[in-house]
Protein backbone atom coordinates (compact mmCIF):
# COMPACT_ATOMS: atom_id res chain seq x y z
CA UNK A 1 0.00 0.00 0.00
CA UNK A 2 1.49 3.41 -0.98
CA UNK A 3 2.25 5.99 1.68
CA UNK A 4 -0.58 8.56 1.52
CA UNK A 5 -0.09 12.12 2.70
CA UNK A 6 -3.01 13.84 4.37
CA UNK A 7 -3.70 17.13 2.64
CA UNK A 8 -2.41 20.15 4.58
CA UNK A 9 -5.83 21.81 4.52
CA UNK A 10 -7.44 18.73 6.09
CA UNK A 11 -5.24 18.57 9.18
CA UNK A 12 -6.95 18.83 12.58
CA UNK A 13 -5.65 18.92 16.13
CA UNK A 14 -5.89 15.11 16.13
CA UNK A 15 -3.07 14.93 13.61
CA UNK A 16 0.36 14.53 15.18
CA UNK A 17 2.03 17.41 13.34
CA UNK A 18 -0.79 19.88 14.07
CA UNK A 19 -1.05 18.87 17.72
CA UNK A 20 2.65 19.55 18.22
CA UNK A 21 2.44 22.87 16.38
CA UNK A 22 -0.52 24.03 18.46
CA UNK A 23 1.06 22.98 21.75
CA UNK A 24 4.15 25.06 20.97
CA UNK A 25 2.02 27.97 22.17
CA UNK A 26 2.88 28.28 25.85
CA UNK A 27 -0.50 29.71 26.82
CA UNK A 28 -2.45 27.01 25.00
CA UNK A 29 -0.27 24.24 26.38
CA UNK A 30 -0.85 25.53 29.91
CA UNK A 31 -4.58 25.84 29.20
CA UNK A 32 -4.84 22.24 28.04
CA UNK A 33 -2.91 21.00 31.08
CA UNK A 34 -5.14 23.02 33.39
CA UNK A 35 -8.26 21.58 31.77
CA UNK A 36 -6.99 18.03 32.15
CA UNK A 37 -5.69 18.34 35.72
CA UNK A 38 -8.43 20.74 36.85
CA UNK A 39 -5.89 22.87 38.69
CA UNK A 40 -3.83 25.96 37.82
CA UNK A 41 -0.48 25.72 36.05
CA UNK A 42 1.54 28.81 36.90
CA UNK A 43 4.28 28.50 34.30
CA UNK A 44 5.98 25.97 32.03
CA UNK A 45 9.24 25.62 30.18
CA UNK A 46 9.85 23.38 27.19
CA UNK A 47 12.42 20.66 27.82
CA UNK A 48 12.78 19.69 24.17
CA UNK A 49 10.94 20.04 20.88
CA UNK A 50 9.81 16.53 19.98
CA UNK A 51 12.64 15.28 22.19
CA UNK A 52 14.18 11.99 21.18
CA UNK A 53 15.23 9.80 24.09
CA UNK A 54 17.55 6.84 23.58
CA UNK A 55 18.14 4.05 26.08
CA UNK A 56 21.38 2.95 24.45
CA UNK A 57 22.92 1.38 21.38
CA UNK A 58 20.34 -0.25 19.09
CA UNK A 59 17.53 0.72 21.48
CA UNK A 60 14.02 1.70 20.47
CA UNK A 61 13.84 5.49 20.63
CA UNK A 62 11.04 7.57 22.08
CA UNK A 63 9.92 10.83 20.48
CA UNK A 64 7.94 12.95 22.89
CA UNK A 65 5.27 15.21 21.42
CA UNK A 66 5.00 17.75 24.25
CA UNK A 67 7.68 17.64 26.95
CA UNK A 68 7.43 20.44 29.51
CA UNK A 69 8.14 21.25 33.16
CA UNK A 70 6.00 23.51 35.33
CA UNK A 71 6.99 25.97 38.04
CA UNK A 72 6.62 23.23 40.69
CA UNK A 73 9.15 21.09 38.76
CA UNK A 74 6.60 18.53 37.64
CA UNK A 75 7.52 17.14 34.23
CA UNK A 76 4.76 16.43 31.68
CA UNK A 77 4.67 14.35 28.53
CA UNK A 78 1.48 14.89 26.52
CA UNK A 79 0.79 12.66 23.52
CA UNK A 80 -1.98 12.48 20.93
CA UNK A 81 -2.57 8.75 20.39
CA UNK A 82 -4.80 8.12 17.40
CA UNK A 83 -3.86 4.45 16.91
CA UNK A 84 -6.63 2.24 18.28
CA UNK A 85 -4.41 0.35 20.73
CA UNK A 86 -5.61 -2.04 23.43
CA UNK A 87 -5.31 -1.13 27.09
CA UNK A 88 -2.31 -3.46 27.42
CA UNK A 89 -0.52 -1.97 24.42
CA UNK A 90 -1.12 1.56 25.67
CA UNK A 91 -0.01 0.65 29.19
CA UNK A 92 3.23 -0.89 27.92
CA UNK A 93 3.86 2.19 25.79
CA UNK A 94 3.40 4.40 28.87
CA UNK A 95 5.71 2.17 30.88
CA UNK A 96 8.42 2.49 28.26
CA UNK A 97 7.99 6.27 27.98
CA UNK A 98 8.26 6.52 31.75
CA UNK A 99 11.50 4.54 31.84
CA UNK A 100 13.08 6.67 29.13
CA UNK A 101 11.98 9.94 30.76
CA UNK A 102 13.47 8.83 34.07
CA UNK A 103 16.72 7.89 32.37
CA UNK A 104 16.88 11.29 30.67
CA UNK A 105 16.09 13.17 33.90
CA UNK A 106 19.03 11.42 35.58
CA UNK A 107 21.35 11.67 32.59
CA UNK A 108 23.69 14.09 34.35
CA UNK A 109 24.60 11.72 37.15
CA UNK A 110 21.99 12.78 39.68
CA UNK A 111 20.84 10.43 42.41
CA UNK A 112 17.53 8.63 41.92
CA UNK A 113 15.97 10.46 44.89
CA UNK A 114 16.20 13.61 42.75
CA UNK A 115 13.78 12.23 40.18
CA UNK A 116 11.05 14.78 39.52
CA UNK A 117 7.35 14.11 39.62
CA UNK A 118 6.17 13.05 36.17
CA UNK A 119 2.75 13.01 34.55
CA UNK A 120 2.28 11.19 31.25
CA UNK A 121 -0.95 12.09 29.43
CA UNK A 122 -2.29 10.18 26.41
CA UNK A 123 -5.18 11.82 24.55
CA UNK A 124 -7.09 9.06 22.74
CA UNK A 125 -10.08 9.37 20.35
CA UNK A 126 -11.03 5.85 21.47
CA UNK A 127 -11.60 4.05 24.77
CA UNK A 128 -8.71 1.66 25.50
CA UNK A 129 -10.07 0.69 28.93
CA UNK A 130 -13.66 0.04 27.77
CA UNK A 131 -15.30 1.66 30.82
CA UNK A 132 -16.87 4.59 29.02
CA UNK A 133 -15.10 7.12 31.24
CA UNK A 134 -13.61 10.30 29.88
CA UNK A 135 -10.58 10.21 32.16
CA UNK A 136 -8.53 7.35 33.60
CA UNK A 137 -6.03 8.37 36.28
CA UNK A 138 -3.40 5.86 37.43
CA UNK A 139 -0.99 5.98 40.38
CA UNK A 140 0.95 3.20 42.08
CA UNK A 141 -1.10 2.04 45.07
CA UNK A 142 -1.13 -0.89 47.46
CA UNK A 143 -3.24 -3.82 46.30
CA UNK A 144 -4.47 -4.45 49.83
CA UNK A 145 -5.31 -0.81 50.57
CA UNK A 146 -5.82 1.50 47.59
CA UNK A 147 -5.49 4.55 49.84
CA UNK A 148 -1.85 3.62 50.47
CA UNK A 149 0.27 5.14 47.69
CA UNK A 150 3.81 4.19 46.78
CA UNK A 151 4.66 7.88 46.30
CA UNK A 152 7.14 7.28 43.50
CA UNK A 153 6.07 10.56 41.88
CA UNK A 154 4.66 9.06 38.67
CA UNK A 155 1.13 9.59 37.35
CA UNK A 156 -0.36 8.30 34.11
CA UNK A 157 -3.53 9.74 32.61
CA UNK A 158 -5.54 8.45 29.66
CA UNK A 159 -8.19 10.69 28.12
CA UNK A 160 -10.97 8.99 26.17
CA UNK A 161 -12.48 11.77 24.06
CA UNK A 162 -15.49 9.55 23.29
CA UNK A 163 -16.40 9.05 26.95
CA UNK A 164 -19.97 9.35 28.19
CA UNK A 165 -21.51 10.85 31.27
CA UNK A 166 -20.79 14.05 33.17
CA UNK A 167 -17.58 12.94 34.86
CA UNK A 168 -15.32 15.84 33.82
CA UNK A 169 -15.34 19.64 33.96
CA UNK A 170 -17.11 21.68 31.24
CA UNK A 171 -13.68 23.02 30.22
CA UNK A 172 -12.29 19.53 29.58
CA UNK A 173 -15.51 18.42 27.87
CA UNK A 174 -15.27 21.36 25.48
CA UNK A 175 -11.67 20.39 24.68
CA UNK A 176 -12.63 16.77 24.04
CA UNK A 177 -15.52 17.77 21.77
CA UNK A 178 -13.10 19.88 19.76
CA UNK A 179 -10.59 17.02 19.47
CA UNK A 180 -13.37 14.65 18.40
CA UNK A 181 -15.08 16.63 15.69
CA UNK A 182 -13.84 20.21 15.66
CA UNK A 183 -16.86 21.51 17.57
CA UNK A 184 -16.33 25.16 18.48
CA UNK A 185 -18.44 26.69 21.22
CA UNK A 186 -18.13 29.70 23.49
CA UNK A 187 -15.31 28.13 25.48
CA UNK A 188 -12.29 30.50 25.28
CA UNK A 189 -9.74 27.65 25.27
CA UNK A 190 -11.40 25.90 22.35
CA UNK A 191 -11.72 29.15 20.41
CA UNK A 192 -8.03 29.88 20.96
CA UNK A 193 -7.05 26.36 19.92
CA UNK A 194 -9.04 26.62 16.70
CA UNK A 195 -7.57 30.03 15.90
CA UNK A 196 -4.09 28.58 16.43
CA UNK A 197 -4.86 25.71 14.04
CA UNK A 198 -5.94 28.23 11.39
CA UNK A 199 -2.85 30.34 12.07
CA UNK A 200 -0.58 27.33 11.56
CA UNK A 201 -2.31 26.50 8.28
CA UNK A 202 -1.67 30.03 7.00
CA UNK A 203 2.04 29.70 7.74
CA UNK A 204 3.98 28.64 4.64
CA UNK A 205 7.02 27.61 6.69
CA UNK A 206 4.85 25.23 8.72
CA UNK A 207 3.43 23.80 5.50
CA UNK A 208 6.93 23.01 4.24
CA UNK A 209 7.85 21.55 7.62
CA UNK A 210 4.83 19.27 7.39
CA UNK A 211 5.95 18.00 4.02
CA UNK A 212 9.43 17.22 5.37
CA UNK A 213 7.88 15.60 8.42
CA UNK A 214 5.71 13.30 6.32
CA UNK A 215 8.59 12.41 4.02
CA UNK A 216 10.74 11.51 7.02
CA UNK A 217 7.94 9.33 8.36
CA UNK A 218 7.65 7.60 5.02
CA UNK A 219 11.39 6.98 4.95
CA UNK A 220 11.39 5.70 8.52
CA UNK A 221 8.63 3.22 7.74
CA UNK A 222 10.35 2.15 4.56
CA UNK A 223 13.68 1.75 6.33
CA UNK A 224 12.02 -0.36 9.00
CA UNK A 225 10.87 -2.80 6.34
CA UNK A 226 14.18 -2.80 4.52
CA UNK A 227 16.55 -2.98 7.48
CA UNK A 228 19.99 -4.17 6.55
CA UNK A 229 20.18 -2.61 3.05
CA UNK A 230 23.37 -0.85 2.04
CA UNK A 231 24.11 2.56 3.55
CA UNK A 232 24.80 3.90 0.10
CA UNK A 233 21.07 4.22 -0.49
CA UNK A 234 20.90 7.19 1.87
CA UNK A 235 22.15 9.58 -0.82
CA UNK A 236 19.50 8.29 -3.19
CA UNK A 237 16.80 8.76 -0.59
CA UNK A 238 17.94 12.35 0.02
CA UNK A 239 17.72 13.11 -3.70
CA UNK A 240 14.29 11.50 -3.85
CA UNK A 241 13.06 13.59 -0.90
CA UNK A 242 14.33 16.78 -2.56
CA UNK A 243 12.61 15.86 -5.82
CA UNK A 244 9.33 15.09 -4.06
CA UNK A 245 9.57 18.37 -2.15
CA UNK A 246 9.80 20.28 -5.44
CA UNK A 247 6.83 18.40 -6.86
CA UNK A 248 4.79 18.88 -3.69
CA UNK A 249 5.36 22.65 -3.84
CA UNK A 250 4.09 22.60 -7.43
CA UNK A 251 0.98 20.78 -6.23
CA UNK A 252 0.48 23.49 -3.61
CA UNK A 253 0.75 26.12 -6.38
CA UNK A 254 -1.99 24.24 -8.26
CA UNK A 255 0.15 23.74 -11.38
CA UNK A 256 -1.41 21.38 -13.88
CA UNK A 257 -0.11 17.83 -14.04
CA UNK A 258 1.19 18.31 -17.64
CA UNK A 259 3.07 21.45 -16.55
CA UNK A 260 4.63 19.57 -13.62
CA UNK A 261 5.63 16.73 -15.94
CA UNK A 262 7.30 19.23 -18.28
CA UNK A 263 9.25 20.91 -15.47
CA UNK A 264 10.44 17.66 -13.87
CA UNK A 265 11.11 15.50 -16.95
CA UNK A 266 8.59 12.97 -15.64
CA UNK A 267 5.82 11.35 -17.60
CA UNK A 268 2.24 12.46 -16.97
CA UNK A 269 1.51 9.01 -15.57
CA UNK A 270 4.38 9.33 -13.06
CA UNK A 271 3.09 12.73 -11.92
CA UNK A 272 -0.41 11.31 -11.47
CA UNK A 273 1.00 8.42 -9.41
CA UNK A 274 2.90 10.83 -7.13
CA UNK A 275 -0.24 12.97 -6.75
CA UNK A 276 -2.18 9.87 -5.73
CA UNK A 277 0.48 9.00 -3.16
CA UNK A 278 0.26 12.52 -1.72
CA UNK A 279 -3.53 12.40 -1.66
CA UNK A 280 -3.63 15.43 -4.00
CA UNK A 281 -6.81 16.04 -5.94
CA UNK A 282 -7.66 19.24 -7.84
Amino acid sequence: MPFVFKAWEDLTIQDDFMFKAVMKSKGLCMGVLEAILNEPIHDIKYLGEELSLKAGYMSKGVRLDVYVEDAAHTVYDVEMQVGNETDEELAKRMRYYQSQMDAELLSRGKDYVELKKTIIIFICPFDPCKRGWHLYWFENTCRRDATLKLNDGSIKIILNTHGTGEDISPQLQAFMDYVNSGIINANPLVQSLDERVKEVKRNEAEKVSYMKYELNLRDARKDGKEEGLAEGREEGRAEERARLMRIWKMFQEKLSFPEIALRTDLSLEEVEQIAQGFGVVY
